[in-house]
């Protein structure tokens, strides 16, 4: 009996005539090779697939300086205390903060696609404060944010829209327009919305730097603790899709 192998396989040859136990002997050495080289595939196939499921989920967050983590050391900042808080949650998430200070819509839309070069699993999109802070047009922002959900849309990623809400001193007509882009696009576009992201910590002196506009640490944990759910049931979202 000659051995002779090819690629990817064990080939057995007989050159000459065996006895019938010895054939007997040959066909038991051939099956059990055959096995432990299914076992093998089989084994690589299992590992292959379980790497895939313990491989963590990506979540961007695009934004502006609320996010950036403008004025804090990099542990205070929203992007590693919301990480963290996911992980004490129980869910294994990569959360990269892809958020430019002093960003608005406008500069948010023009950079989106080299920022999300590789698809995520799920955005937490929050834009829009430094509209308001200059007194662009409604209009514009809508525009702007619109075109950015629509091509999260066509990338297939889920998203969770951070709301925001116009200072006071721009007058009543403007805060209603400006308020009302959030809400009506979250149900234009069918993605969840979280209504103000600095909700129980705008107009908190205690929460926010001595600008007034950022949140300070202990703001943060407070974003993070009350954003915390919505960003949960984004995440399960994906695991639905």
């Amino acid at each position: 009996m000659n051995l002779a192998f090819g690629q990817g396989h064990t080939v057995i040859k007989f050159t000459h005539k065996l006895s019938s136990r010895a054939r007997k002997s040959a066909r038991l050495a051939l099956a059990t090779l055959a096995v432990a080289t299914l076992g093998v595939g089989g084994f690589a196939y299992e590992t292959r697939a379980q790497d895939a499921d313990q491989t963590p989920k990506t979540l961007v967050l695009f934004g502006d300086s609320l996010m950036a983590g403008y004025g804090l050391a990099h542990e205070n900042g929203f992007a590693p205390k919301l990480q963290a808080a996911l992980k004490e949650a129980g869910h294994d998430v990569e959360v990269i903060n892809s958020s430019v200070s002093g960003d608005t819509t406008a500069a948010g839309l023009a950079r989106l696609d080299w920022a999300l070069v590789e698809k995520p699993d799920a955005v937490l999109l929050e834009l829009g404060a430094n509209d308001a802070l200059r007194g662009m047009e409604p209009s514009q922002t809508r525009e702007n944010l619109a075109e950015i959900l629509e091509k999260l849309r066509g990338m297939d990623v889920d998203v969770l829209l951070a709301g925001m809400m116009a200072p006071p001193n721009m007058g009543a007509a403007y805060g209603d327009e400006f308020n009302s882009i959030y809400p009506d696009l979250a149900s234009s576009y069918q993605v969840d919305l979280y209504p103000f992201f600095l909700e129980g910590v705008a107009a908190e002196p205690g929460l926010n730097q001595d600008d007034g506009m950022h949140p300070n640490a202990e703001g943060v944990e407070v974003i993070v603790k009350r954003i915390l759910p919505a960003v949960i049931g984004l995440l399960q979202t994906t695991d639905a899709s």
